[in-house]
């Protein structure tokens, strides 16, 4: 042990010293190969980092070779440089894969860029999403329905990015869903994971569209498993159902002049059809609403004669008084909130079917 110590010390510290320096200075290719080495090592960290950093590292070692080769005479430097050399470009050609790879087409990047830059959605994540609907773009030609009403199953969960589709009920207009806006958003809040169900409305292409799908089970399992998508698909769901049901409102007030809480539900009996649909039984309700809505006041009319006013009738005549009017029951709230508005026509609303907009306008 202390021979290999011995050994040791003289390897460090009698070591052979240089006999002489050179005088001269090394040549202007090895200068630059350290300047090269010198920025390289500068690079940060990241994708692009790693550009830099090959890609300036290369050109150094580069230089570094031809160093070797012309004023050092050394063949073990210009190997050695050459395997550096070598290594950077395998690194560079790695780099431009990678980016190959992740760069996603057009409209997910257009995507990107319109719905969850804003949101601050990592990169990352954002590859998830798109990983989960395979990267297809889907297309509609003018009047293609996407979903029929009754007939379609709920199987995925769809998101418009260019066109417009027209969405009715029973052949009446309810509003358009316009691009970066979930084409069945309700219909897949309506279900849990484990239900099947059908679309309730059918949704038409106005126009050329392009559109992209998640199927149902596949994004179920990715917003069990990524907590952070799964809060972000909430808030975008729930913002795009508040603009339809707000649209929706806006339509009621543009036909009736007047605007309705859309969190009560009594909003849904006031989008009923028409009274041609009710039959008797809807017109006799409309008869009762109006009787409860005249006021003795205006049942009963006074008329003024040109006769002198009679002396009071003497305190023994039995004057025969009139018996009350039987009060009509108070009807519930949803009832008093669809027949509020519609007092003064003709239309009765029926709660055996209410669709999402009245098929005529009332006049006020």
């Amino acid at each position: 042990m202390s021979a290999n110590s011995s050994t040791v010390g003289e390897l460090l510290w009698h070591r052979p010293v240089c006999s002489g320096w050179k005088q001269a200075s090394e040549g202007a290719v090895y200068h630059l190969a350290n300047c090269f080495l010198l920025m390289g090592f500068m690079a940060g960290s990241g994708l692009y980092g790693c550009f830099y950093l090959f890609g300036i590292l290369g050109p150094g070692f580069l230089c570094c070779v031809l160093w070797g080769w012309f004023d050092a005479c050394g063949l073990d430097i210009v190997l050695w440089n050459v395997l550096l050399t070598v290594a950077c470009l395998l690194q560079l050609a790695h780099l431009l894969y990678r980016l190959r790879a992740d760069t996603c087409p057009e409209e997910f990047s257009l995507l990107y860029k319109t719905l969850c830059l804003p949101l601050r959605v990592p990169p990352q994540a954002y590859k998830k999403i798109v990983h989960c609907c395979h990267e297809q773009v889907f297309t509609l030609a003018a009047e293609q329905t996407y979903a029929v009403e009754g007939e379609t199953p709920i199987n995925r969960l769809s998101l418009l990015l260019s066109g417009r589709v027209r969405v009715s009920q029973d052949g009446q207009f309810l509003h358009y869903i316009f691009p970066y806006q979930f084409m069945d958003s309700p219909e897949w809040e309506s279900l849990q994971p484990s239900e099947e169900g059908t679309f309730q409305v059918t949704l038409t292409a106005e126009t050329e569209c392009s559109y992209i799908s998640w199927p149902r089970k596949n994004l179920h399992l990715l917003l069990n498993r990524e907590r952070y998508i799964s809060r972000l698909f909430a808030a975008l769901l729930g913002y795009d159902i508040s603009e339809k049901l707000y649209n929706l409102n806006d339509k009621l007030f543009a036909k009736f002049g007047l605007r309705f809480d859309i969190r009560l539900p009594s909003l849904y009996h006031v989008l009923g059809p028409s009274a041609s649909d009710g039959g008797p039984e809807s017109e006799k309700d409309e008869e009762e609403v109006f009787e409860a809505a005249v006021s003795p006041a205006q049942a009963r009319p006074i008329c003024i004669l040109p006769t002198p006013p009679c002396s009071p009738p003497p305190a023994t005549t039995n004057v025969s008084v009139p018996l009350p009017r039987a009060r009509m029951p108070r009807p519930d709230s949803g009832t008093l909130a669809s027949r509020s508005p519609l007092q003064n026509s003709s239309q009765v609303m029926s709660r055996a079917q209410a669709p999402l907009a009245p098929t005529h306008t009332p006049e006020l």
